[in-house]
């Protein structure tokens, strides 16, 4: 079924491939008249960052980056579409995957694929993926990366005689198993409080929940592979096999800390908040990759990670695209990078570099935790975003928690999901296929 509305010129070319700034914003050749150096900004949210680009300005003093700090997430991209409407907006911004879009259709973000050359090699193909849209075009340089994996309680699957599964047919045998041994114990829980997981289970499977076709964006969030996700997580619900408490709360910390959840489905940053929600089992716990849907893959998704995008905005484009490569793909950039931010890199060579030689503190007892994780990230899935991502997301967590906590129906929470996105896109003029 095709939905059709009118697109604006502007939005139209720039899912063609064709250059935002075709439709105005900075030029690449606004070179500030040679009066003193470049002066770039940098809008951003990691720790650290001040530190890491003090590097590159001693090294650099024709052209000096300032770092304004600022909230993440969808504040961030509201915050810097405002900006860049008044003709005000910072030079650079760090921008997580699935706001490129959001970004991109309201002409914020340049096309900055004749200023990087072949950086790509850089990084994971899934990974590169997420930065482009159309066949050319590129928006921005992957920064950090969140790919997915397994964590467990190694002392209680020993305990109770389980074996890491493998496969998620070998997970959900694992959590009954779980319930016989322990009745009061879960392997996991289902949580509906963050949409991220949900996306990143459903990009393993295959999902590609925004794509485009020339103008026209098709939307299929209820499609085959997740409704393979949802479906799988609704029955171990359902069953009782797993939990439905939300994650972050009180409770779900208690039963991190006190072992009645011996499992966390989560990503690489998972020791970090570990070792707040559970602190009393530092050392117990080990990492393994993801369960896979077929014997034998190696594939992940995404949940986290965030990006550099230079803006039309950009006194210098040439300049800031130099300086976003720079950072990303610099060995003392990344290096400073994970040393002052704490972040996992998505520069593949750097996810095995000397910043990384050691564990993180709360698994020191896996001493390759790093080394695994590289191979687990070399088959991260591409993911596909959208324009409106904040709304699928929201209504993830309504529809979703809905169902969780009633122990209901997955499937109509995700045809509610389709539903709400479709609507949404509809109502703001952009041509929808499902």
């Amino acid at each position: 079924m095709k939905h059709h509305r009118t697109v604006a010129a502007c939005l139209a070319t720039a899912f063609s491939a064709v250059a935002v700034t075709a439709c105005g914003g900075g030029s690449s050749d606004d070179d500030s008249s040679g009066s003193g150096p470049v002066e770039l900004t940098y809008w951003a949210w990691a720790p650290g960052m001040e530190a890491v680009v003090e590097i590159w300005n001693e090294a650099n003093p024709d052209v000096q980056v300032t770092v304004t700090k600022q909230a993440s997430g969808d504040d961030l991209v509201t915050r810097t579409i405002t900006a860049a409407q008044a003709g005000e907006g910072p030079d650079l911004v760090q921008a997580e995957y699935q706001a490129i879009p959001t970004l991109v259709s309201n002409d914020v973000l340049a096309d900055i694929s004749g200023e990087v050359g072949d950086v790509a090699e850089a990084f994971a193909p899934g990974l590169w993926q997420q930065v482009t849209l159309g066949t050319d075009a590129v928006y921005a340089l992957p920064q950090d990366s969140g790919p997915m994996m397994f964590y467990y309680r190694q002392d209680l699957f020993e305990e109770y005689g389980l074996d890491v599964p493998t496969t998620w047919d070998g997970f959900a045998d694992t959590a009954r198993a779980v319930r016989e041994a322990a009745p009061d114990t879960y392997l996991t829980t289902f949580s509906a409080n963050d949409a991220g997981l949900f996306a990143g289970l459903a990009q393993q499977a295959g999902a590609q929940w925004w794509t485009t076709e020339g103008e026209t964006w098709r939307v299929a969030i209820d499609d085959e592979a997740t409704r393979r996700v949802a479906d799988f997580w609704g029955d171990l619900v359902a069953e009782d096999a797993v939990s439905n408490e939300p994650m972050y709360t009180p409770a779900w910390n208690q039963a991190l800390n006190e072992g009645t959840q011996i499992g966390w489905v989560s990503a690489v940053w998972a020791p970090g908040t570990l070792t707040t929600a559970a602190p009393d089992t530092e050392g117990l716990w080990a990492m393994a990759p993801l369960p896979q849907w077929s014997e034998g893959e190696n594939a992940t998704g995404s949940w986290g990670g965030s990006s550099t995008a230079v803006t039309n905005d950009a006194e210098d484009r040439a300049a800031a695209a130099e300086f976003a490569s720079w950072l990303n793909t610099d060995p003392e950039a990344l290096a400073a990078l994970v040393r002052e931010g704490g972040i996992y890199p998505a520069a593949t060579a750097a996810q095995t570099g000397e910043a990384l030689a050691e564990p993180p503190a709360y698994l020191a007892n896996q001493p390759d935790f790093y080394e695994r994780a590289a191979e687990i990230a070399a088959g991260t899935a591409p993911a596909a975003w959208g324009p409106n991502v904040n709304v699928a997301y929201a209504t993830f967590n309504d529809a979703f928690a809905q169902a969780a906590q009633s122990r209901g129906d997955f499937g109509a929470a995700l045809a509610t999901m389709q539903r709400a996105t479709v609507e949404d896109m509809e109502s703001h003029g952009f041509q929808v296929a499902e």
